[in-house]
């Protein structure tokens, strides 16, 4: 059904009728951050150190603070956060964790085992 290829793409066979879907590593990490984001009290995805420098030479902002680790149609998914301060914690990552794992499953196909969540940091920039 589906195997990896060695430039990080997962090659999706289907019927074979049309030709072959690859989606890549990037790709479910950028769906991941997309429908993170998206959720109200989620100020913004960070990433390490090494993202942080990264994206001065070119890698693209979504998927900074996001990992994806894909394995015989299974996604895992370990995302840092930083949250807006008032919101509920529990609640926040629970709501997260959900719209990430929908977000993948309905746009890719693949099942999401987990969602981790790392939270570093807390915005209070407009709320003092």
């Amino acid at each position: 059904m589906e195997r990896e290829n060695e430039n990080g793409t997962f090659l999706l066979d289907g019927n074979g009728e049309f030709g072959t879907v690859k989606i890549a590593n990037d790709v479910v990490a950028m769906i991941a951050g997309l429908a993170a984001t998206e959720v109200d009290g989620v100020s913004a995805m960070v990433g390490n150190i090494t993202n942080e420098l990264m994206s001065k030479v070119g890698m693209k902002k979504q998927v900074r603070g996001v990992k994806v680790d894909i394995l015989e149609q299974t996604v895992s998914v370990d995302l840092a956060v930083t949250l807006e301060y008032g919101y509920n914690i529990p609640s926040t990552c629970s709501k997260v964790q959900e719209k990430v794992k929908s977000a993948i499953e309905t746009m890719t196909g693949l099942e999401v085992a987990d969602v981790n969540i790392r939270i570093v940091g807390i915005n209070m920039n407009e709320n003092i």
